[in-house]
């Protein structure tokens, strides 16, 4: 029950997290739209990820609500955090210029701090994945034992 709880919590953390995100680039579009052109892997695809983006992450705040499809989410944010980190690492290791199209406060982190909340987020989720799917073969035992 204790891990339930505790995966609950990382559920949590993880929703806020993409749902000021999310809230944070639709609420000033234009902003976000602006800075993925200015980006130098991603000037291309400025349509495809101002739009994909926000709403991949308010996917994940859903399925992270719903029990049913916590596991799910967990998976589908810890994808999302490495990506992210990925880009960030990519970034500052060969881009000559670095934009950031991070929204509210993490836009006032420089990109080490970014990389090092990145790297905690990421951790978080990872946990969340090993916990739940933890939780998920201790649940199907339990079914499979009462048959």
């Amino acid at each position: 029950m204790k891990r339930d709880r505790f995966v609950f919590i990382l559920a949590i953390l993880l929703q806020v997290l993409f749902l000021y995100a999310a809230v944070s680039k639709v609420s000033d579009m234009e902003k976000f739209r602006t800075e993925i052109g200015q980006s130098p892997l991603l000037t291309y695809f400025v349509g495809l990820f101002s739009i994909a983006v926000p709403a991949f992450e308010f996917i994940i705040v859903a399925l992270l609500y719903f029990g049913s499809t916590r596991l799910l989410g967990l998976y589908l944010s810890l994808f999302l955090m490495t990506a992210f980190t990925t880009y960030i690492i990519v970034i500052m290791r060969f881009a000559s210029y670095v934009p950031c199209s991070c929204g509210g406060i993490l836009s006032n982190m420089n990109w080490s701090q970014h990389l090092t909340f990145n790297f905690i987020y990421t951790g978080i989720a990872l946990l969340g994945v090993i916990l739940g799917e933890a939780n998920h073969i201790k649940s199907f035992k339990q079914v499979n034992s009462a048959n």
